[in-house]
């Protein structure tokens, strides 16, 4: 029994692929049940989808790992092999570590971000709620949250980040300068679009307006900026009267096409338009790149942005890593110890039947009227020999290789000084 993650992000895969494994939120705990199903056994499973990543995490033998890239392979509509070459496989301490470093933003494209802590816990109540989260992955989790709290106070791993939602403020400001008299549409209600116009805010455009499937979310985050309202259905003909747009959304398919965006351009006169599109799938065609005067970036192309004060907290990292593989370490120990739980009950169950029986035979003995002596005698040589038999037997073995391997056992189990150990255990 190990523990075991699988996936891709957005260091293993370009934005397009990692857009086919995009799992809707509101289809994850089914998906969980079913993912569960496919594996022998039925082990403990999680999943964590964002914009920049899908894995897998899960207990269970190494001969798990087949169907679980059968499975995610289906969810995305790409061959095995296909998914393997842009996917990671990681196990026990490796894999513990990935979740560390998840969980403290060191794996994130903006280093040090917060959000992803969130996003974690959120995959862990819906692997509770599906009923897919057992012990081991839930310490896993825990420990995960633990290490990226210490890292976050004993460590300035977070500060100086650029955020994706900073870095397009950045992009509006070099390509108009001042916002002041332009106009930017956020089109989708969520944390990251949120974000994005808390960001634009700052910067005092002109105007601001939000475009969202669900209406009341929209005028919710309308009215925390004094922006205006505009039907998601209208966002294709009005798209010609805003210089910025801001799409992140969950849709499935592209929310603006190129087409749309042509006729925008030609309304417009050929003023610069700026496209940001942080949807995974994305929500604008890659085509409207191409349409003269439109600057059209992605999440891939933000990550060149966000990753360049990565050079300064150098330091920062060193120490987050460190305190990391102390908590791997820490793990690592508390899994080997659960994995030997099993053998150790086995191991009282047998010695509490070879109690049994030397006490059922003492007590006939006794009622036999046999003296306390001689039955204290009889149930001690009888414990011991029960003890002993498997140990001697071992000892007594033609193989070499097999005696060799039964001494040592016994010197370690039976023959070790414990006044000598005593001496040398450290005085607290």
């Amino acid at each position: 029994m190990s523990i075991w993650s699988l996936g891709l992000h957005h260091a293993t895969a370009p934005l397009d692929f990692r857009g086919r494994f995009a799992l809707p939120a509101d289809r994850l705990e089914p998906m969980l049940r079913d993912l569960q199903e496919v594996l022998p056994g039925r082990p403990e499973v999680a999943l964590l989808s964002t914009c920049n990543r899908t894995e897998i995490y899960c207990t269970g033998s190494h001969e798990d790992v087949a169907p679980a890239f059968g499975w995610l392979a289906t969810c995305g509509g790409v061959p095995a092999p296909a998914l393997r070459e842009r996917a990671f496989m990681l196990q026990d301490g490796q894999a513990a570590r990935h979740a560390f470093r998840v969980a403290c933003g060191l794996d994130s494209m903006v280093l040090g971000e917060p959000q992803v802590l969130g996003q974690l816990k959120t995959a862990v109540r819906i692997a509770e709620r599906a009923g897919t989260l057992g012990p081991e992955l839930n310490q896993l989790f825990q420990r995960s949250f633990a290490v990226a709290k210490e890292v976050r106070s004993a460590t300035d791993i977070g500060s100086h980040s650029i955020s994706v939602a900073g870095a397009a403020v950045r992009l509006a400001t070099q390509l108009f300068g001042s916002l002041q008299d332009r106009r930017v549409l956020f089109v989708g209600a969520g944390e990251m679009v949120e974000l994005a116009a808390t960001h634009f805010a700052a910067k005092k455009p002109l105007a601001m307006a939000v475009a969202n499937r669900t209406r009341e979310r929209a005028e919710t985050l309308a009215a925390r900026f004094g922006a205006k309202v505009v039907r998601l259905s209208e966002v294709a003909a009005r798209l010609h009267r805003f210089d910025v747009v801001v799409s992140c959304t969950g849709a499935q398919e592209p929310l603006v096409s190129a087409a749309a965006v042509q006729q925008a351009m030609a309304r417009r006169r050929q003023a610069p338009m700026l496209l940001v599109d942080l949807a995974v799938p994305r929500d604008i065609e890659s085509a409207a790149g191409s349409v003269p005067h439109v600057h059209l970036h992605d999440l891939d192309d933000l990550s060149r942005i966000v990753s360049a004060g990565r050079a300064g907290r150098s330091a920062a990292v060193a120490q987050a890593e460190g305190l990391i593989a102390v908590a791997v370490d820490s793990f690592e120990q508390w899994l080997s110890q659960r994995h030997s739980v099993p053998l150790i009950r086995q191991l009282h169950a047998r010695a509490e039947e070879w109690r049994t029986l030397e006490l059922v035979r003492a007590r006939r003995l006794l009622a036999r009227s046999e003296g306390i002596e001689a039955v204290l005698q009889a149930f001690s040589r009888g414990l011991m020999n029960k003890v002993l038999h498997g140990a001697i037997a071992e000892l007594k073995t033609a193989d070499v290789e097999a005696h060799a391997r039964a001494r040592s056992a016994v010197h370690q189990f039976f023959l070790r000084d414990e006044r000598q150990e005593r001496r040398e255990r450290p005085r607290c």
